[in-house]
């Protein structure tokens, strides 16, 4: 089987590596707290999120723009073992619970990225208003619900479908929401929702 993820957690290796090494003998490792040390922690985020914003993988989420409560929230699920991702997991615990507020209020202020081109505007599939409730009329988010509108497809319909299949637990109404859907439904929805 082939690891689609092996350049990315490679290239994340490589930054962290010579983050950790000294540039010569004379030169001390930063400290983990300075702002030098997390801000290279960030820049690795764009290895996945993309340095624009736009992720380089459509199964990736946008996370510039995304609401800072949110962001936390994740990174905390992440660190905990409530959400699951490999990559996601193994580097939220290179973070701190400063350098996490720090991250996910840096993301927070940035601009949400142009929308994907190409992304055709579908008619509002049934059901979809009861998404409204959390994010939002026009699903820029808000509390509690983080924004949808613009996200890729690929990572909406996956998302909605861990959440249907128990894969993804981290939000206990959007687990009963997503499984009392069916796929076709869950389908219309992320279509829609990407093309916002």
């Amino acid at each position: 089987m082939v690891n689609h993820h092996f350049p990315i957690v490679s290239g994340i290796l490589v930054v962290l590596a010579a983050l950790a090494a000294p540039a010569n003998a004379a030169q001390a490792v930063p400290s983990p707290s300075t702002p030098a040390e997390s801000g290279a922690k960030l820049l690795v985020c764009n290895a996945c999120h993309g340095d624009n914003g736009v992720p380089k993988d459509a199964t990736i989420p946008i996370i510039w723009g995304q609401q800072e409560n949110f962001l936390i929230k994740q990174l905390h699920d992440f660190q905990s073992g409530d959400r699951d991702s490999e990559v996601m997991s193994w580097m939220v615990k290179t973070l701190s619970q400063a350098e996490q507020g720090a991250a996910a209020a840096y993301f927070a202020k940035k601009n949400w990225p142009a929308r994907y081109a190409g992304a055709a505007a579908t008619p509002p599939p049934n059901g979809i208003a009861a998404c409204q409730i959390c994010h939002q009329q026009d699903f820029v988010g808000g509390l509690p619900g983080p924004r949808l509108a613009g996200q890729s497809y690929e990572y909406l319909v996956e998302a909605m479908r861990r959440y249907a299949g128990g894969e993804r637990t981290n939000n206990a109404d959007m687990v009963k929401l997503m499984e009392a859907l069916p796929s076709a439904e869950r389908d219309a929805m992320a279509r829609y929702m990407s093309g916002l």
